[in-house]
């Protein structure tokens, strides 16, 4: 498949350094057809005024990161405001020292939209309602942009948006700074968009500075972050957005929190929003979050150590390996099938060569012992994963490349790759191809 360079780079480049790209990922998604359309399941509810809450967990590398991505990309194409953030030992979801609020702020600096997928959208979001309004006023009522009556009408149809918003906890003073940016983006008021657009973020670091700069005797804290986030979900929607999808991951961090009550008040926080989204309580919101499987199990520091928690994720007696319920709170990401890898560095070796500008030469046939030698090492049935799988094959890639005369067999027979490979696999022969499902 033709891709642009620009992409290809940042895929290739990306995925040698073991880090996910955030562009470009449906060109090599492979596998997880059941998740992702479990996932985009709960899109289509979300659409239609629902909320949904999932925890997306899978050891490190397991390609975790990759699946919060690549629905990342599927909700934006279907119109949805995402932000996503990882958390670490400066944001989490409740802190003393402000570190619910960094993790708000670091989830609005990157909203994205469909045509704003590399974040920083929340302006743009902001002027694309208030044009809509404008557009939809002209269309509807004939009259022009420099009639009284035109910013009349236009004022009406704002305040019907915000009169929506108000019902809501802490969404009067929201729908007030709404309507203080619509006034300035019509008054050419620059230095005022900028001031609300600050109070959206989060950036106010006290109430008296917010009232002298805004007028407003509220701003967002550790405490109440999340309620702005359920205003959002709403405004987006009125705003012409499908809704918003929140994405959280690195919840280890809460895990290595030292201190159990900090932990506790964290795990609060995540059952606050879990009830809301399943209780009904919140709409047009969803919310995924990333987790290893001991930060979700260690019923000490886990997840789990909080028992109402605990009651409400933990498996029932049907689910197995190889049998999950994919609707079920929690989706467990199995390891990707040798057969699925084969067809990822298939994908991948085609890539390389079309950046690079080289006529591949690796075949299928030299595939095969590549992804025989890496699952046929000692443990590889339950410890490898994607992210060793592809650094390993883009490092070939490129080492064949800068040395064309090279031959990928006798990459494959060094000794630093292959000193810990099976016996069962030590024997490449054309009995063994034929074994292999392609």
């Amino acid at each position: 498949m033709k891709l642009p360079k620009r992409i290809a780079t940042v895929l290739i480049n990306s995925l040698k350094s073991g880090v996910v790209p955030r562009i470009g990922l449906p060109y090599i998604t492979v596998g997880r057809e059941a998740e992702i359309k479990a996932l985009l399941h709960d899109v289509d509810l979300i659409a239609e005024g629902g909320a949904t809450f999932r925890f997306i967990v899978g050891r490190y590398g397991s390609g975790k990161s990759f699946l919060l991505q690549t629905i990342r990309s599927y909700v934006m194409d279907r119109n949805f405001v995402v932000v996503d953030a990882d958390l670490s030992p400066e944001r989490r979801l409740q802190g003393t020292r402000g570190q619910g609020l960094a993790t708000y702020r670091e989830l609005i600096g990157n909203m994205s939209t469909k045509t704003r997928p590399e974040g920083g959208a929340l302006t743009l979001v902001l002027d694309r309602w208030i044009s809509g309004v404008q557009s939809e006023v002209a269309a509807g009522s004939g009259l022009q942009p420099d009639d009284p009556a035109f910013a009349a009408q236009v004022e009406k149809r704002i305040y019907e948006v915000v009169g929506a918003l108000s019902e809501m906890v802490h969404g009067f003073d929201f729908a007030r700074l709404l309507v203080l940016y619509y006034r300035s983006y019509l008054g050419g008021d620059d230095e005022t968009r900028a001031r609300v657009v600050k109070w959206f973020r989060g950036e106010y670091n006290s109430r008296t500075e917010a009232r002298q700069e805004l007028g407003v005797q509220i701003i967002i804290t550790d405490d109440d972050w999340y309620d702005y986030l359920k205003i959002f979900a709403a405004f987006f929607r009125l705003a012409g957005y499908a809704g918003l999808m929140i994405m959280i991951d690195e919840l280890v961090n809460i895990y290595k929190i030292p201190n159990s009550i900090t932990r506790q008040y964290n795990y609060e926080k995540m059952l606050t929003m879990y009830n809301d989204t399943l209780q009904g309580k919140a709409r047009y919101l969803g919310i995924i979050m990333g987790a290893t499987p001991q930060a979700l199990e260690d019923k000490r520091r886990g997840i789990y150590s909080y028992e109402a928690l605990r009651s409400r994720l933990s498996e029932g007696k049907f689910s197995r390996p190889g049998a999950r319920d994919l609707l079920a709170p929690v989706i467990r990401l199995e390891p990707l099938t040798a057969e699925e890898m084969l067809v990822l560095c298939e994908k991948l070796a085609d890539m390389h060569a079309d950046l690079y500008g080289y006529q591949r030469k690796l075949s299928t046939e030299d595939l095969v012992p590549f992804i025989k030698i890496e699952y046929g090492r000692i443990g590889a049935d339950q410890n490898i994963t994607p992210r060793e799988v592809i650094r390993d094959f883009i490092e070939l890639l490129d080492i064949m490349y800068q040395n064309p005369d090279m031959r990928v067999e006798d990459l494959l027979q060094s000794e630093s790759f292959s000193y810990a490979k099976s016996e069962a696999v030590s024997d490449l022969t054309e009995k063994n191809y034929a074994e292999f499902e392609i």
